[in-house]
């Protein structure tokens, strides 16, 4: 009898073991597979070819910035082609541009409250539009390739000149001044004064 105790002592330690090292080697594999993927993920969005970048700075007491996907020129014409005059456009590329502000700011003439809005604009030959807009965190446009934008969440749109830049600008580019923010793309510069 006692020896049918421990050879079932012993076969119970045993298995028991055998579970325990399945168990670790299964959580193992999958901890891996997981850091693979956090890995793989943040190095996609890294070595996208219109990658994250943020502009941010002060205007008035109001700290800004603008988060945007930064597409590249290369070799092609972008307003009035690529992007089209006359259609709304997520502002960058991949997800909406977003524009943050920790204090209420005007703009056009226009009150914004403190927030996040998603950016888009309406690229003119003359005239530009800027809209922002309460959804954020969406991907810029739909499969249909139409923006994403939801019009019954816009907030503010305002009106703004483009210029000719003085220099080629290959990537697009937002810069927050102590006046505003300027978008500036190929031969394209349209600033938007903030107060």
């Amino acid at each position: 009898m006692k020896f049918l105790s421990i050879f079932v002592l012993t076969k119970l330690i045993k298995d028991n073991m055998n579970r325990n090292f399945l168990t670790k080697g299964i959580m193992m594999a999958v901890a891996a597979m997981l850091i693979a993927t956090v890995s793989w993920a943040q190095g996609d969005k890294a070595s996208r070819p219109s990658p994250p970048q943020t502009a941010s700075g002060k205007v008035g007491g109001a700290n800004i910035s603008i988060h945007y996907s930064s597409p590249s020129v290369k070799d092609r014409k972008i307003f009035g082609d690529l992007v089209p005059y006359d259609k709304i456009w997520r502002a960058g590329a991949n997800e909406a541009t977003i524009f943050e502000t920790d204090k209420a700011v005007t703009i056009g003439g226009k009150q914004l409250a403190a927030g996040k809005y998603s950016l888009y604009a309406t690229p003119g030959e003359k005239e530009w539009t800027f809209t922002f807009n309460a959804e954020t965190g969406q991907w810029g446009i739909k499969r249909t390739g139409d923006t994403s934008k939801d019009a019954s969440k816009d907030v503010l749109s305002v009106k703004a000149l483009p210029v000719r830049s003085a220099s080629m600008n290959e990537k697009l580019k937002y810069e927050v001044t102590a006046t505003g923010f300027t978008l500036s793309w190929e031969n394209t510069e349209v600033p938007v004064v903030i107060k």
